[in-house]
Order: C-alpha cells, then sequence, then structure tokens
C-alpha cells in the first residue's frame, strides 16, 4: 500500500511540543462582556450635551456644528464602553 507524504496540508496539522521542555500554557479565554445597555434617547442626550460645551468653549463660531457633534459623539461613544478619550483626559 502506497502511503501519501502529506495527507493533510501544513496548516491544518498540529506540531508536537519539543522534547526537554515543557509546552507552553494555552492562554485561557478571554470573557466577552457585553458593554452595558444605554438607551438611544438617553446617548443622544449626553451627545448633546457634549456638544454644547463643545461649542461653548469655542465661544459658539457658527460652521463647526457638525464638528462638535461628530467629536461629541465619539467621546460618548468611548466613555461609554469604557475607554477614555484625548478630550476628558485632562479633566
Amino acid at each position: 500500500m502506497a502511503r501519501e507524504k502529506n495527507p493533510e496540508p501544513t496548516a491544518n496539522r498540529r506540531r508536537a511540543p519539543r522534547k526537554g521542555g515543557a509546552a507552553p500554557e494555552p492562554a485561557p479565554p478571554r470573557a466577552q462582556t457585553q458593554p452595558p445597555f444605554v438607551d438611544p434617547q438617553q446617548r443622544t442626550t449626553l451627545i448633546a450635551r457634549a456638544a454644547y460645551f463643545r461649542a461653548l468653549n469655542r465661544g459658539f463660531a457658527p460652521g463647526e456644528e457638525l464638528e462638535d457633534w461628530l467629536a461629541a459623539e465619539a467621546e460618548v461613544d468611548a466613555e461609554l464602553l469604557g475607554g477614555v478619550s484625548a478630550g476628558t483626559a485632562d479633566g
């Protein structure tokens, strides 16, 4: 009976641990936690408040309302997901 040289592709084959040393411990599975649920209306209120303070800080100069909103949205989302945004790190 003829034997195939490589019956499986090498990507699917598992390697045996090296002799003389212990095999490395596999990493423990990461717990996937869901971010806390925030009502969409509450999220919009938080974004509007943050955008208002951004506009206040720049003297309510017209023409940058969209940038204020988008930056506030990113800031609120980062805060809700547990991240720290650059705008809130200084105080």
